[in-house]
Order: C-alpha cells, then sequence, then structure tokens
C-alpha cells in the first residue's frame, strides 16, 4: 500500500473525546475520527470552504480531501445516530501556523 502524504493542519484539538450523557461507560462503543478528517470537517462545514481551498490549505488533492470528508461525515453520522463516543486522534498530520 502507498504510504500517505502528510495533511497539514491548522491546530491540534487537544484532548478531545464527546460521549452520549446517558449511556453507560462500560457498554459506550466509539468511533475514531483522525486529526485530518476533524480539519477537513471544521474547514468545509464551519469556515465554509470549498474543497479546492481546503486541498490546498492541507496540502492534498481535492479527491482526496473528498474521501476524507466523507469517511468523517459518515463516522460522526454513525455516532450521533448509534450514540457512540466520538474521539479525535491520530492521522499522518503536521501541525502548521494559521495562515
Amino acid at each position: 500500500m502507498r504510504p500517505k502524504k502528510t495533511r497539514w493542519i491548522q491546530c491540534s484539538p487537544g484532548e478531545r473525546c464527546f460521549r452520549p450523557k446517558y449511556h453507560s461507560e462500560e457498554k459506550l462503543q466509539g468511533v475514531v475520527l483522525t486529526l485530518d478528517e476533524f480539519e477537513a470537517l471544521r474547514l468545509c462545514d464551519l469556515q465554509k470552504l470549498d474543497q479546492h481551498a481546503i486541498a490546498h490549505k492541507m496540502k492534498v488533492h481535492r479527491s482526496t480531501i473528498s474521501r476524507i470528508l466523507t469517511s468523517a461525515r459518515a463516522k460522526v453520522s454513525d455516532a450521533l445516530v448509534n450514540l457512540k463516543a466520538i474521539k479525535i486522534e491520530g492521522g499522518c498530520c503536521k501541525t502548521r501556523g494559521k495562515s
């Protein structure tokens, strides 16, 4: 398998985990949202950038952004619908300064 290209993110979300409030912890399932998925969602859905602008900021191809967003939205939807925790961590990312 081909190695993943480094994706550039503006800032790390730190230690974040979102979980359903009224769900027993021992039975709680979860999904892992990678840092690049988190960044792509932030840029697309919060900052309203198009995929070309996001690709430029993260220094990857536009089709890669499309795949990242599809994966991220599926994970978030699964967590919301099926009462799963969302943990944000990992991915092949490097942090850059604000621009």
